[in-house]
């Protein structure tokens, strides 16, 4: 810190006090009953003025180490500066280096979550490119061995793996704008049996190849929500009911409806979640047991759905027995009216 501008940040103190000794030098001077003359006045003024500078010089040289190692560190462009913080002299400096800790904590909090994002989708692309080599692999096989095969069934076959191959391209769109997500919905009345019925059109070969019956019920009802978003979250579901159920099987759909909400049950017959896994199946990259033995999964599908349905307004739960049944429920809580706040 220079003298020059310690001066300048006490200007306001500096001109208080030559306000202040001249107010009480007018009144020593123009009081009759005080017998003073204007030499003692001028002297008191030149003696106070000279114990003022040397406080002003004591304060600088006080001060002057805080500010010079601040100084030094913001010139040096110190990383880990916390460490090198002089000790605060006045309460003044204890609340400036406090605050520079918070926002220091702050700060790394704010870098570490971007490295902890960027970790994630370097997990999520490495995993999406392997699982998307394998329908790209299964398709070469095919066209391969294609010699002397019906055409109908060579074609049959690559559809199956460009399906497959489109499922994992749709699927890292979606993820792709999970950031930008506010300024790609729209929020709006949609019919909860064309969005599900959508879906399961979508999945229809893979009901028909596994044999896999699905039975829907009470879907009839309107909701809140966004068209496109809310199908990919009910792709994400079935997608993965369909991968652990056995050939045979059977998948339900039903809605329901009570004072508080609505709700997507969507209920299959497969190899379920073992209960120590239950609680983590929303967890980006979490494949646990089922996934592990069952199927190749990424682990990303419930967790996009899950994240997509938190950012429409919806929740998503689940309930499942090892070996019985997994049951994955969208609820849709129904909006306050006036009546209902009051």
């Amino acid at each position: 810190m220079k003298p020059s501008t310690y001066i300048k940040d006490r200007k306001y103190l500096i001109i208080f006090y030559f306000i202040l000794m001249a107010f009480i030098s007018s009144v020593m001077y123009l009081d009759g009953t005080v017998n003073i003359s204007a030499d003692n006045i001028i002297y008191i003024n030149a003696v106070s003025v000279v114990f003022f500078c040397l406080y002003l010089t004591w304060d600088f040289l006080y001060q002057r180490n805080f500010y010079t190692i601040i100084h030094e560190i913001i010139t040096s462009r110190q990383e880990d500066f916390i460490s090198a913080l002089p000790e605060a002299n006045t309460n003044e400096q204890q609340v400036f280096i406090l605050l520079l800790k918070q926002v220091y904590e702050q700060q790394n909090a704010r870098i570490e979550a971007l490295h902890e994002r960027k970790r994630e989708d370097r997990d999520f692309f490495i995993t999406w490119i392997h699982e998307i080599k394998t329908p790209i692999a299964a398709s070469r096989l095919i066209i391969d061995n294609s010699i002397g095969k019906p055409m109908d069934e060579v074609l049959d076959k690559l559809e199956d793996e460009l399906d497959k191959i489109d499922g994992f391209v749709e699927q890292v769109l979606y993820y792709s704008r999970t950031d930008s997500f506010m300024k790609d919905y729209v929020i709006s009345e949609c019919n909860l049996e064309k969005v599900v019925k959508e879906s399961v059109k979508k999945q229809a070969k893979m009901f028909i190849g596994k044999r896999i019956k699905c039975e829907m019920a009470d879907l009839d009802m309107e909701i809140l929500s966004d068209k496109k978003w809310l199908g990919f979250i009910i792709d994400q579901i079935l997608s993965n009911s369909l991968k652990y159920t056995d050939q045979g099987g059977a998948i339900t759909i039903t809605g329901y409806e009570n004072e508080k909400e609505k709700m997507l049950v969507i209920e299959d017959n497969g190899v379920g979640i073992k209960a120590e896994d239950i609680a983590r199946v929303f967890e980006k990259g979490f494949t646990g047991y089922s996934g592990r033995v069952y199927a190749k999964s990424t682990g990303f599908g419930l967790y996009l759905a899950r994240t997509l349905a938190i950012k429409l307004g919806h929740t998503i739960s689940v309930e499942s027995e090892e070996g019985q049944y997994t049951k994955l429920m969208i609820h849709f809580p129904k909006p306050l009216s006036y009546f209902d706040v009051t």
